[in-house]
């Protein structure tokens, strides 16, 4: 029997889903579903100055956008702070931690004549062999007992063999001197108990990896299977930043890229599976491994963020993403369909979602559905609306009145009607896009035609042509 998969995603609630946060959660996701395992959800809230409900539920929600569900309750590391005093406690009675009563002006007054000395600065506790019974009754904190010789060695799935000198740690503080458990004590407790085997995670942590391990030796548990993810850069190669643009997942969505794109191109961003760059979510979980991320930092670029995104909305379902334009409506406090916007929606999504790579896009494109009448052309659209185009329309619509709605009739209309008065269709089609969606670039005047009916479109082309000029 192997032991089964459990990741997990530790974030602190800071106020949003940052965007390489998001790629973390989703490398985890993808690792256990794709293995049959469990994906776990920590919310790491040990700092309360910075910790609110309103910033977990940012998070909770961002991940539920991106489609990233996670097993069980989520976990707060806050309310387990009892657990990890007691892992604390067990330490200093196995004599793998003890109590160091060195105060601040102490240490610091080491660490100068270390300086000066040439030595290295680690604090050096005077407590860490000292007999009990010369313990002051003064405050203390409670401190690893590491190891000060040898090295340790991280070995993970990304980086590599990474090797810190023992002699190059100090040894830290788990419990400070008001009993409060630190967040290192924290990380390695909770993954333990929660039964984590694959610990993966930004590269920023591999250091914490070389103390976190010290913690597990010191109690006797196994080490869970490393991997540090690189960083992920902006386009200029420099840490992803508020100036490269949106850092929040909820913004993504804002501006309205299907989530599908999202999720693939989060995967693409540090990962490769042979030259594949559009996939589904179920071909996600199949390939994704470990031995696919790279060690270098990953370019985020909208343009292939949008290529993506625009072939996802041309794939996917029509219900499925007429749902999701709802959501996204909700999230920008757009005004909601009406369910009889809907349905026309449902009925044009053929000719709507091809080339439109985010919602703003296709809900541009079905300006034609969304509209009422009377239908106000805009500016452009307005110049195919001159007499001699009125002219054509009055006489135009009761052709198309009499033709059976279908394409093929539709088309045959409008190119008798072209070679009767030898003109060529685009003569046509400026006047006919105009007196539909008020526009001069929209589908294709057929499938405009086909999506609002013909009772719709023969009361459009009769106002258009009535207006005065």
């Amino acid at each position: 029997m192997t032991t089964p998969v459990v990741t997990r995603f530790a974030p602190s609630p800071t106020g949003f889903l940052h965007i390489g946060g998001a790629r973390t959660a989703l490398f985890n996701w993808l690792y256990a579903r794709g293995r049959g395992g469990k994906f776990l959800l920590r919310i790491e809230d040990t700092d309360r100055t910075r910790s609110t409900p309103e910033a977990t539920q940012a998070i909770l929600d961002g991940m539920s956008w991106l489609g990233l569900d996670h097993d069980g309750e989520v976990i707060s590391q806050y309310e387990r702070a009892d657990r990890h005093r007691e892992v604390a406690l067990q330490m200093l009675d196995a004599g793998t931690a003890y109590k160091c009563f060195s105060s601040q002006e102490e240490i610091q007054a080491f660490r100068e004549a270390a300086r000066a000395e040439g030595r290295s600065t680690l604090f050096q506790s005077p407590w860490r062999d000292a007999d009990p019974s010369t313990h002051p009754d003064a405050p203390y904190v409670i401190r690893l007992k590491a190891p000060r010789d040898g090295q340790t060695v991280i070995r993970d799935e990304v980086q590599g063999d990474v090797t810190i000198r023992n002699d190059q740690l100090d040894d830290m503080v788990l419990l400070r001197s008001d009993g409060s458990p630190v967040y290192m004590l924290a990380v390695a407790v909770d993954d333990h108990d929660m039964d984590v085997t694959h610990v993966i995670r930004g590269d920023d942590h591999l250091n914490n990896a070389a103390r976190q391990m010290m913690i597990y030796n010191a109690m006797g548990w196994p080490l869970p299977t490393y991997a540090h993810i690189p960083l992920i850069h902006g386009p200029d190669g420099k840490k992803l930043s508020k100036r490269h643009g949106a850092l929040g997942v909820d913004e993504y969505q804002k501006m309205g890229y299907p989530a599908a794109g999202m999720r693939n191109y989060l995967a693409r961003l540090g990962w490769s599976h042979g030259d594949d760059e559009f996939f589904t979510d179920a071909q996600a979980r199949e390939w994704f491994s470990l031995d696919g991320i790279g060690k270098s930092p990953a370019r985020f670029d909208f343009k292939k963020l949008e290529n993506l995104c625009g072939q996802h909305i041309a794939a996917t379902d029509d219900a499925a993403l007429l749902h999701e334009l709802q959501g996204f409506l909700a999230s920008t406090g757009g005004t909601a369909l009406s369910d009889e916007k809907n349905a026309l929606m449902e009925k044009g999504m053929y000719c709507l979602k091809e080339r439109a790579k985010t919602f703003p896009e296709l809900l541009d494109k079905a300006e034609f559905i969304i509209a009422d009448r009377p239908i106000q052309p805009d500016e452009k659209a307005a110049r195919n609306l001159d007499d001699v185009s009125r002219g054509i329309l009055i006489e135009l619509t009761p052709q198309l009145q009499n033709a059976s709605w279908s394409r093929d009739s539709l088309e045959a209309a409008a190119m008798q009607f072209a070679e009767a008065h030898e003109m060529k269709f685009g003569k046509l089609a400026g006047p006919l896009r105009a007196a539909l969606a008020g526009r001069s670039a929209t589908p294709s005047v057929f499938d405009m035609m086909l999506v609002l009916g013909q009772e719709e479109t023969i009361a459009r082309l009769t106002d258009a042509a009535c207006e005065s000029g």
